[in-house]
């Protein structure tokens, strides 16, 4: 019978996830020499390397590549031991991890942390904030209980739950407020500033403009704040989401209106495993989500 520790197969599972001893190390909140004794056992049990090693970073070997999917199945099954806990108990207590996308994380966020705060006063909430693509990787991997973010994602390990609607204003320079709304057929003769590639709202803007790419004289930023610092000095046009407005409007010279119809929009929504056993509590949650959301409007559970 192999006898591998819990402990071990988290370091390793840190250790695949980062290609890096030193910071799989930081990770796990041990040191560096303790996680790489760990590993040696886990081989010498195992009777096979489980990595290459070089200076620069650590390559997984075939038996590693089969192990660490196996991994994320125990690890995932043993956290959800201790989410069917905690759906026992009652209403969410406890750690509970977040993760949102970038366009919607700094703006909803001020709002959700005080309704979460009344609703759920025993809730350690933690927040990732990274791309959906990534959201989703760390949703299958146990890594997140939920995640806010764009709808659809389409994956069917997933429950997706929309809870409002929000409208894209376009962003254009102080000294061009009192002029025509242009019309959409009229943006993509425009110099149309869009987040980089990998944010699913460089995409929503993309489609509604019915453009498959922006024009190559275009920029592309990291953040709506970017975007809308180039509007302000002049470089062109883009848009954002509405409850973006009022904070990343402020800081440039420009002005936010809204287009014509029909308006681009996006429904925003939360999503999380469908075997999850805190399902119930989470779409009890996403409730408050949805009242934080604002001018938003709303979608119907």
């Amino acid at each position: 019978m192999i006898n591998l520790t819990l402990r071990q197969l988290r370091y390793f599972h840190a250790l695949a996830s980062y290609g890096h001893f030193g910071r799989a190390a930081d990770a796990c909140a041990v040191s560096q020499p303790a996680l790489s004794m760990q590993i040696k056992e886990m081989e010498e049990v195992l009777g096979g390397p489980l990595l290459e090693r070089n200076a620069r970073q650590i390559t997984l070997t075939r038996l590693g590549e089969e192990l660490v999917r196996r991994v994320r199945d125990i690890l995932r099954a043993v956290d959800e031991l201790g989410d069917i806990a905690r759906a026992a108990q009652g209403p969410l207590t406890g750690v509970l991890r977040i993760g949102m996308i970038p366009t919607i994380a700094p703006y909803l966020l001020p709002k959700l942390i005080k309704r979460f705060t009344r609703a759920y006063p025993e809730i350690d909430l933690r927040v990732r904030e990274t791309l959906t693509s990534k959201l989703i990787e760390e949703l299958g991997e146990g890594r997140l209980d939920a995640a806010i973010l764009a709808l659809p994602v389409s994956e069917p390990t997933l429950t997706e739950v929309p809870l409002f609607d929000e409208t894209f204003l376009l962003v254009r320079p102080a000294a061009d407020q009192h002029q025509p709304v242009p019309s959409k057929k009229m943006l993509r003769d425009m110099k149309l500033l869009l987040l980089e590639e990998g944010h699913c709202f460089r995409e929503q803007a993309l489609a509604f403009c019915n453009m498959r790419s922006p024009r190559q004289d275009s920029l592309d930023a990291n953040s709506l704040s970017t975007l809308v610092q180039m509007v302000g000095a002049g470089i062109g046009l883009t848009l954002i989401p509405e409850m973006a407005a009022a904070v990343e409007t402020q800081s440039a010279p420009v002005s936010a209106v809204r287009l014509k119809h029909p308006q681009p929009s996006r429904t925003i929504g939360m999503v999380w495993r469908k075997t999850s056993p805190l399902a119930g509590q989470l779409l009890e949650l996403s409730k408050v989500v949805a009242q934080a959301g604002g001018k938003g409007r709303k979608v119907s559970f």
